[in-house]
């Protein structure tokens, strides 16, 4: 995703936007004084100094041009310049160094971060090469048109920690373990059977527990209102020590279209993105946290960890079975949900989708997971060529496991979870574990992973991704 932009080019490119050549002088000074990657790696703080200055001198260019979406052909060019160039140089430092600076801010790996803990804390050893969270909460009050991309550099670095398999197998098991809110609910919880997390809600049902999706005003969409608290509901369902199965369902909505209805998930809100809400961050949440854990299980159990633990599959999770009631449909994230859990109950009319290629992004793991249900060639039309599954056709049924009217939905999922909880269930995590390690081994979610979110960054802050909102969502009418 990074362009390959031939040496003679760069500073034309630069020129052309009529900038101060005094100041594109000392951009490619310093970006030609960053490491070329080629010899033996410098000292870290070296070679951080080279790239920090390097990305400094490239965000003074681009705050010398107006506002990305107003600036003119050269202008345009001249900011992808900047912005790709900058970008090559702090993937290659990344190449370098991304595995030693993993090991180090988590010491040898008895620490485990999440995510975002990991980001910060990255970012506060490398100041002007990743962004900080105070940074990051300034540029949200631009729309999606006007960033520069400040986000690409968190991908390149978790891409990097990725790609490396002990640092990267590391971070997942991280990734596994309970939040910190969760556990702090938890006695509550387990007292009362409920919890309220806002925008996601839980009750418990005899030995079944039901979160609900309570994002009504968008139609019950994915966003960093939900991801967040949504995990921490499948925490709190995986560690109620009565509860035996969990179950995902959408809840009632007063949209004109669908009121009085429930509604599974319209996928992410893309309004929150194209007016720049939406954090990169959270397609990692998603994927390495909400989805993992209704697919994996949690790592509930503390144990010494360290970078070389050979736990490519982690045998300790605490993993129960999932159900998810799709009524009126599951688009995009909420399409992703259907592929991490054990069974799904549609009704008739319903319908399946992954509207990716007209957004502009990636759709989580489905690239990864999807083949594996509709074979290669329908995942391909559904990603790529915008294939809709209709839950009442042969192709729809390969992702839903029963489909029946609206009027029997309830009856039919009452009629689920008496089957699964009356059968006894010993063995539902052995067998989960089973069919898991052969069909996707941690390794692989890790390598894709590395792939993911790197690109992902790239797609969120792409020019293509405004456009593809403007012509397929009608996104400049909308409003939060």
């Amino acid at each position: 995703m990074i362009e390959n932009i031939p040496k003679q080019e760069h500073a034309p490119r630069l020129h052309a936007a009529r900038l101060p050549p005094s100041e594109i002088d000392e951009f490619l000074d310093a970006l030609d004084a960053c490491h070329a990657g080629t010899a033996p790696a410098a000292p870290l703080d070296e070679e951080a100094a080279a790239l920090r200055a390097a990305c400094e001198r490239a965000r003074m260019l681009l705050a010398e041009m107006p506002p990305r979406s107003q600036r003119d052909a050269a202008q345009k060019c001249a900011g992808e310049t900047l912005v790709h160039l900058s970008a090559a140089a702090t993937r290659d430092f990344f190449r370098r160094h991304a595995v030693a600076l993993y090991a180090d801010i988590t010491a040898g790996g008895t620490r485990s971060l999440r995510v975002d803990d990991l980001l910060w804390e990255a970012a506060a050893r490398l100041p002007g090469i990743l962004p900080s969270e105070a940074e990051l909460e300034e540029e949200r009050r631009s729309m999606q048109q006007d960033k520069d991309g400040l986000e690409i550099s968190q991908g390149l670095f978790v891409s990097q920690v990725m790609s490396d398999r002990a640092s990267g197998l590391h971070l997942i098991r991280a990734m596994l373990r309970p939040k910190p809110d969760a556990m702090a609910m938890l006695d509550a919880f387990v007292r009362t059977g409920r919890a309220d997390l806002g925008t996601i809600r839980v009750e418990v049902e005899g030995e079944t527990a039901y979160v609900y999706i309570h994002n009504e005003r968008y139609l019950n969409s994915e966003d960093d209102t939900t991801v967040g608290p949504m995990e921490t509901a499948v925490d709190l369902v995986l560690l109620h020590p009565g509860v035996r199965m969990g179950v995902l369902r959408g809840s009632v909505v007063d949209h004109p279209k669908y009121r009085g209805r429930r509604v599974f998930c319209s996928g992410i809100n893309l309004t929150r993105i194209y007016q720049g809400k939406q954090s990169y961050l959270s397609f990692l949440y998603r994927n390495l946290g909400l989805h993992s854990k209704i697919y994996r299980g949690i790592l509930a159990h503390s144990f010494a960890d360290s970078l070389g633990a050979p736990m490519d599959e982690p045998e300790l999770t605490l993993e129960k079975l999932w159900v998810a009631v799709v009524e009126a449909f599951a688009i995009g994230g909420g399409c992703q949900l259907l592929l991490v859990v054990d069974y799904v109950l549609a009704e008739e009319g319903s319908y399946f989708s992954l509207p990716a290629r007209k957004e502009g992004i990636l759709p989580g793991s489905a690239n990864m997971r999807l083949p594996r249900f509709v074979g290669e060639r329908l995942a391909h039309e559904a990603i790529m060529f915008d294939k809709t599954f209709h839950a009442d056709t042969p192709e729809g049924r390969m992702i839903a496991n029963r489909v029946v009217p609206r009027s029997e939905i309830d009856q039919a999922l009452r009629d689920c979870v008496a089957n699964a909880i009356g059968s006894g269930m010993v063995s539902a995590g052995a067998n989960r574990k089973a069919m898991r390690v052969q069909a996707e081994p941690m390794d692989q979610f890790r390598s894709y992973m590395a792939t993911y979110a790197r690109d992902q960054a790239f797609c969120h802050l792409s020019e293509q991704l405004v456009r593809n909102l403007e012509r397929h969502w009608n996104a400049k009418e909308r409003k939060l």
